[in-house]
């Protein structure tokens, strides 16, 4: 089997290599590139990259804007790193159709596990059974990693895919915007609950008026009903 590209973004070559080491012991390919603007030669070279680490503070071209030129085009998952804690920064970083969001300095082996989980969860890993989840008109395919809303394909990022997902899973259980985070960002990730208030709002928007089915709980967090 052909092992996954990588593309590695971070102008510190000490940073790229300890990445490197950690994913190629994982058995992906990796590709790096020490700006953003050698990050979007490779991204257009290279037409089947799985997922891009990408740095924030880069010179010639920053990471918020290679970010947003690469999803003009391309769902590829995004893993953004950031020197800062700043929660704008965070926000900004979602608004953006980034799908993680790893604050410096940071664990390796977390890194890899948020690698891991990404590319599982968008179906380019194995262990992935066929399943699908439907309710309301709603289909969602967890191998294809496709969903449907009345037999039109609706296109959702990686995170929103795996909200949906969760809530349709958890029919008419109320669910606290931390259990959310646990489960739809990661045990160890420590978000902000506008994060998933974003979140909610664009998937709602996006699925139209089968967004009532996502109920808004006051001072708990959200419930899946249809009606």
């Amino acid at each position: 089997m052909e092992r996954l590209k990588i593309l590695v973004v971070d102008d510190e070559s000490r940073m790229r290599k300890l990445v490197r080491d950690f994913l190629v012991r994982e058995d992906y390919e990796v590709l790096e590139a020490g700006d953003g603007e050698e990050a979007l030669d490779i991204f257009y070279k290279e037409k089947n990259i799985a997922l891009i680490i990408l740095d924030v503070m880069m010179p010639k071209i920053n990471g918020w804007d290679v970010c947003r030129e690469v999803r003009e085009t391309s769902k590829v998952p995004i893993i953004m790193l950031t020197a800062k804690s700043d929660e704008s920064d965070e926000l900004t970083g979602f608004e953006l159709g980034v799908d993680e969001y790893i604050s410096k300095p940071f664990s390796p082996k977390i890194l890899v596990a948020r690698v891991n989980a990404l590319l599982r969860r968008s179906g380019l890993t194995a262990g992935n059974d066929e399943k699908f989840v439907e309710a309301g008109g709603i289909k969602l395919d967890k191998t294809a990693h496709l969903v449907t809303v009345d037999g039109r394909p609706i296109e959702l990022s990686i995170k929103e895919f795996e909200l949906l997902d969760y809530f349709m899973e958890n029919q008419g259980i109320a669910l606290s915007r931390e259990k959310i985070l646990n489960n739809v960002w990661n045990y160890d990730y420590f978000g902000d609950a506008r994060t998933i208030d974003t979140h909610v709002k664009k998937l709602r928007a996006k699925i139209g008026e089968k967004g009532e089915y996502i109920k808004t709980i006051w001072g708990v967090g959200y419930k899946f009903i249809v009606e």
